[in-house]
């Protein structure tokens, strides 16, 4: 299979979605010569702050020398950034050999496995293929049954923030989702927990007793801010300074278990110096997370598409822009918690204008701007999103205000190709 091919037959409809277990997945690695099993990992769950956090804990083992390996999901423009090695997304030709691979083993199957499934086979082999010393996998959806979850026990498990999201498929509680997350835990390895709801974090203690997995905590106590601004904040943990290019409190968080993880891994001898801590965090790159593309007006892409997002969002918008009136631009998935995203977003915003993502999944425009109009919001619907991304500029000049956008990530690519970003 050339490129193109090989992304087409991934993304198939013929296996699209996700199916509970993990057989599949181990038996397609079996078949495959288990690639899983020539690199060390770093395992990530959570519902909100995985995506950052895997970011930053390669960007510190880069910065360590060593050969590191990154899987993330979603991409916002290319499909190849859902697996990179040392900060490079995986070439077209590479790409399309080890999904060959995947697909004369999948085809072999009596099951064929789900495009996750495949997706991840796929890194796992390339990462196997050019001698990855350690790969840092975030996982898709959950965490028991996920397919990244077919590894063996990793160096450290990160359980990032844990809210209501994919409800249908995880459980309607803190405490069911958090289980799910747990469910990557392993004898042999320790855990990072992110400081979260006492619901959840009971569930994390109850389930790393069980593994026998050494539980380390973060401390947002800990945490003392020392310069914060839309370039990025200095801040201090424990008692040691460090600094970051992204905004946002949450970010400071974020960076927070990275930096518990980096402590476990240095105390397993990976050797991780200060001097490499500080500059991997320094030099992350994350896009689409409060995101600024434009100073003149400000226009901030945030790819928040649950209540935990919008929170932080919210919180955000307030804090960076306190007196600018904040106009919203946004676009949802129609399975997501809508009503609630807006409700939290109104106490930042007051006008939106509302497009349709490029997704099979998502809201129309038009049915999200009737949506928000009966819950008092001045909303109103736009053909396309580079029209959207216009006329809330064009606002924004007119009132001296700021722009975001918000709601899905399926809106990051497409934004941030109008502003040149690629």
């Amino acid at each position: 299979m050339n490129y193109k091919e090989s992304v087409d037959y991934i993304n198939s409809s013929a296996w699209f979605g996700s199916r509970p277990g993990l057989a599949r997945m181990k038996a397609l690695l079996d078949t495959l010569g288990n690639p899983e099993k020539a690199f060390r990992a770093v395992h990530i769950a959570g519902t909100n702050g995985k995506g950052s956090c895997a970011a930053m804990t390669a960007s510190v083992l880069k910065a360590s020398g060593y050969r590191t390996g990154l899987f993330t999901s979603p991409y916002l423009h290319r499909f190849n950034e859902r697996m990179q090695l040392d900060g490079k997304e995986i070439e077209d030709g590479a790409l399309a050999e080890v999904a060959t691979t995947v697909r004369n083993a999948a085809e072999k199957m009596k099951e064929h496995p789900t495009a996750f499934e495949m997706m991840t086979a796929c890194a796992f082999l390339w990462f196997a293929s050019e001698k990855c010393d350690i790969a840092v996998l975030e996982t898709g959806l959950g965490g028991r049954y996920d397919a990244t979850n077919s590894i063996s026990a990793p160096e450290v498990c990160i359980i990032m923030n844990i809210g209501l999201d994919h409800t249908q498929i995880l459980g309607d509680s803190i405490a069911e989702i958090a289980a799910e997350k747990a469910g990557i835990l392993k004898a042999g390895c320790d855990c990072v927990l992110y400081q979260q709801s006492r619901e959840a974090e009971a569930v994390i203690e109850e389930a790393c007793h069980a593994t026998g997995s050494a539980l380390h905590k973060t401390d947002f106590s800990q945490i003392k801010t020392e310069f914060d601004s839309l370039d990025g904040q200095v801040f201090s943990y424990r008692g040691e300074q460090y600094a970051i290019p992204l905004p946002g409190a949450y970010q400071l968080r974020n960076a927070s278990a990275v930096i518990e993880a980096v402590h476990v891994l240095k105390e397993k001898g990976w050797k991780i110096s200060r001097e490499a801590l500080e500059h991997g965090l320094y030099a992350v790159s994350w896009p689409a997370r409060f995101e600024v593309l434009s100073a003149d007006p400000y226009f901030i892409l945030d790819g928040g598409h649950n209540p935990q997002c919008a929170e932080t969002l919210a919180a955000n918008l307030l804090h960076y822009f306190p007196t600018q009136k904040r106009i919203l631009l946004a676009g949802v998935m129609k399975d997501k918690d809508y009503a609630s995203i807006f409700s939290i977003l109104r106490s930042a915003a007051e006008e939106i204008y509302c497009v349709t993502p490029d997704s099979p999944r998502a809201l129309p425009a038009e049915e999200l701007a009737a949506f928000l109009e009966n819950a008092g919001w001045k909303a109103i619907a736009c053909p396309s999103v580079a029209e959207g991304v216009s006329a809330v500029l064009e606002r924004a000049k007119e009132t001296g205000g700021c722009a975001c956008a918000a709601g899905s990530l399926y809106l990051a690519g497409p934004i941030r190709e109008i502003f040149g970003c690629y």
